[in-house]
Order: C-alpha cells, then sequence, then structure tokens
C-alpha cells in the first residue's frame, strides 16, 4: 500500500496530465462533426494499417504450409498428366493406327494366343491360325499396339512365333523421323525393355522418341511402332548409342495377334541369297 502512494506522489503531476489530455481530447472529438470525421479517418487507418501488418505476418507464416499444398497439387497434376499420356500412347498406336501406317495392299490374318511363355531364355507363343489360312515362316506378327515377333514354325491350323522377348529375336529398326537405324535385341528379365544397338553417336537421340521400323527387312513394312526410348548410353566398344526401349505390346495381357501374310517379297530375298552366295564363294 505504502508502494502505491509512493508512486502517486511521485507521478501525480504526470497522471493529472493524462486524465486532463484524455478529457479534452474526449470533448474535442465529439464537439463537432469534422473533427469526430477526423478522428475515425485517422483510427481507421491506423487499425488498417495493424490488421495489414498482421495479415501479413500471418501469410508469411503459412508459406510452408502453402508450400506444401502446392507440391501436392503439383504432383496431383503430374499424375494426371501422366495417365493422359498413357491414354495418348494407347490411342496413338491402336489397331487402326496399324491399318494406318501399313499400306493398304497387305493382308492380315487375325489369330488368338493359345499359349505363351515370358520368362524363358527363348520365350515363344502360339497362335490358333497355320499353313490353312496362309500362314508361313518368317512372316511378322503385330498387335494394336505394335510389333509382336516373327512366325518360326506353322503347322495346319497352328503357328509357334518367336516375340521380340528371345534371345535369338533381332528386328531392324529407327527412331521415328530419323534415317538413324539399329538392331533390337532382348535381354533377359524384364518382359517390357528391350535394347537396341548400333545407333550412331551423331544421332540426336532423345527421351520419349518413338521407335519403329525401317522396313530394311522383308518382314515388316516401315513404319511399325515398336516402343519408345526410355534411356540410352555408351555401347560396349564405345562408337555407337545403346537404347533401352520400353515396348509397347504388353506381352503379359497378350491375347489378339495379326500376321502380315504378304509382305515378303520372294524377289527380294531370291536375289540378295545369290549375293550372299557369290560372296562366299
Amino acid at each position: 500500500m505504502r508502494s502505491l502512494i509512493d508512486f502517486l506522489r511521485k507521478y501525480l503531476y504526470w497522471l493529472v496530465f493524462l486524465v486532463l489530455e484524455t478529457i479534452s481530447l474526449v470533448t474535442l472529438f465529439h464537439a463537432g462533426g469534422y473533427q469526430e470525421s477526423a478522428y475515425l479517418t485517422t483510427a481507421n487507418t491506423v487499425v488498417g494499417s495493424v490488421y495489414s501488418f498482421t495479415s501479413s505476418v500471418a501469410s508469411y507464416l503459412d508459406l510452408q504450409t502453402v508450400n506444401c499444398q502446392l507440391e501436392a497439387d503439383n504432383e496431383e497434376l503430374r499424375k494426371r498428366v501422366g495417365a493422359l499420356e498413357g491414354k495418348l500412347l494407347d490411342m496413338g498406336t491402336d489397331s487402326a493406327d496399324i491399318s494406318r501406317i501399313v499400306p493398304p495392299e497387305y493382308k492380315f490374318v487375325s489369330a488368338h494366343v493359345v499359349n505363351a511363355t515370358l520368362h524363358r531364355n527363348n520365350n515363344l507363343i502360339t497362335i490358333d491360325k497355320g499353313e490353312a489360312d496362309g500362314i508361313r515362316p518368317e512372316m511378322g506378327v503385330v498387335c494394336s499396339r505394335g510389333v509382336v515377333g516373327v512366325v518360326y514354325l506353322t503347322s495346319a491350323h497352328y503357328s509357334v512365333v518367336i516375340p521380340l522377348l528371345n534371345l535369338s529375336s533381332k528386328v531392324s529398326c529407327r527412331l521415328r523421323g530419323s534415317e538413324h537405324f539399329g538392331t533390337m535385341q532382348w535381354r533377359r528379365g524384364a518382359v517390357d525393355i528391350s535394347y537396341v544397338a548400333g545407333v550412331p553417336r551423331h544421332a540426336k537421340v532423345k527421351r520419349g522418341e518413338m521407335v519403329e521400323t525401317n522396313g530394311f527387312s522383308d518382314i515388316f513394312p516401315p513404319g511399325i511402332p515398336i516402343g519408345r526410348v526410355a534411356d540410352f548410353g555408351d555401347s560396349a566398344d564405345g562408337m555407337s548409342y545403346m537404347l533401352r526401349v520400353h515396348l509397347f505390346t504388353d506381352f503379359k495381357t497378350l491375347r489378339n495377334v495379326s500376321v502380315i501374310t504378304n509382305y515378303s517379297k520372294p524377289e527380294r530375298r531370291e536375289l540378295e541369297y545369290k549375293a550372299d552366295s557369290l560372296m562366299m564363294n
């Protein structure tokens, strides 16, 4: 109590001054419309500035939360883009496109897969069409997505196909829109990945580029999709690229295929065989 009395004695004049000043200001601002309007305007300005500063501080403190939300939204958008790209890929390599790619004079024989292996070194596929349907060895086999393989053996009503997933399978191919070509050959392991060797180092290879047949053999017409470049690097000898290709054909769910029955050119094959014989002699 004594301390309070001492405090009042010490600061009595200041307390009286503050009380009188407060009374004066209240009287002034309520005495007329102009003074009251000026007071309210000034008060609103001060309060608005305080609110604005407080809001800015709160926004800054919430930046981490906002950034996390933005990252989550971006991830969702990336997933949607990936899904749309997958659908576009499916649309871009459907059976209608295969029919447009292959010239109309070529004929297809539709067949069903009745047996297949996936996890051997030399996988094989059996289809339910054979010689009675015009199918012969070394005819190309495709599906709605792209290349499947090559007919190996035939009977009257069945054929055995060497798919891309076979160590002995070799398909001449190129990068779409480019004259650079190589040879695709599968390696053990993944059933959706194959490799292309022989692409020259000066070729401008990009991830996502389409790999397609180049028509150098008499098995497949040019332009049939095979897959997309997933990655690439130097070959073992360092003289060319080795492309890692994600195959379009889903061999795990493959059920329907088509055999190209009239692309082979006997005249060309006979001439090339004769040339090889002459070179050997």
